[in-house]
């Protein structure tokens, strides 16, 4: 298991990630990893839909590259996200949850006992295919194991002090999109009552010395976060890199379109 996140954590950096969520291929993790400056990436499988081999390949062609990855899902039960850290991810990170008990739920479904009861199997990548005696595996698993929860309902917003506060959660982050649809101003990302939020949950972290992520609504917009404390920003997704690259290739050949 890799701890990149939790080591560059502990430092002063802004982690600069990107996600995946509709094209698993090597190439994209490729091109990502040899343009430089990331140090990792989140799996979308809450949008993506992405299978458990899906998720296999993706944090082996990540780690070819030298970038940490961490599954974005919906927490609907206990064996998907077991399933995604044997498969080899460096963490996971809960998506519409709506209170401190679903939370508290979701970190004992990634931690083995005495923490939490995640089942225990060693045939996985996590457990180095068996290599890993049990006690050794599973205490590794339970301080390496990366666990963030998103804050992107009114529920969670409500109880951001009691989620920052469980033993176990090492990241909140937000979705300024599903934020502003539940604040009743959806697309307005920008809006002070999506800032509002920000506040509480930068406060939040801070009193529970914890951290958080979002995905910032261009340069400025990151800057104004990481003012605010935020430690982890998504610079793009694959789909968004593609778009972009199209348009950056029409514009220089604009006399021809």
């Amino acid at each position: 298991m890799s701890r990149i996140f939790h080591e560059l954590l502990a430092t002063d950096r802004v982690l600069r990630v990107f996600s995946v969520s509709r094209i698993v291929h090597p190439v994209v993790f490729d091109v990502f990893g040899m343009a430089g400056g990331f140090d990792g990436l989140w799996i979308d499988q809450e949008h993506g839909g992405m299978t458990v081999p899906q998720i296999r390949d993706a944090a082996a062609f990540a780690r070819a590259n030298g970038l940490g990855t961490i599954v974005r899902m919906a927490p609907t039960g206990y064996s998907q996200v077991t399933q995604n850290l044997e498969a080899g991810a460096d963490g996971v990170m809960a998506a519409r949850l709506n209170s401190a008990a679903e939370a508290e739920e979701f970190v004992a479904w990634c931690k083995f006992a005495p923490r939490g009861d995640r089942g225990l199997n060693s045939s996985g990548f996590d457990a180095r295919y068996t290599f890993d005696p049990l006690g050794e595996f599973t205490q590794n698993a339970n301080r390496e194991n990366f666990v963030a929860i998103q804050i992107e309902t009114l529920g969670a917003l409500a109880e951001v002090d009691g989620i920052a506060a469980i033993d176990g959660v090492d990241m909140l982050f937000l979705g300024p999109a599903d934020m502003s649809q539940a604040l009743g101003i959806i697309g307005q990302v920008d809006h002070e009552k999506v800032w509002e939020a920000i506040d509480r949950i930068s406060a939040a972290c801070t009193k529970y010395g914890k951290t958080w992520g979002t995905v910032p609504a261009g340069p400025d917009y990151a800057q104004r976060c990481v003012i605010k404390g935020c430690r982890m920003l998504t610079l793009a997704n694959e789909t968004l890199a593609l778009r972009q690259g199209v348009e950056a290739l029409k514009r220089g050949y604009a006399a021809f379109f």
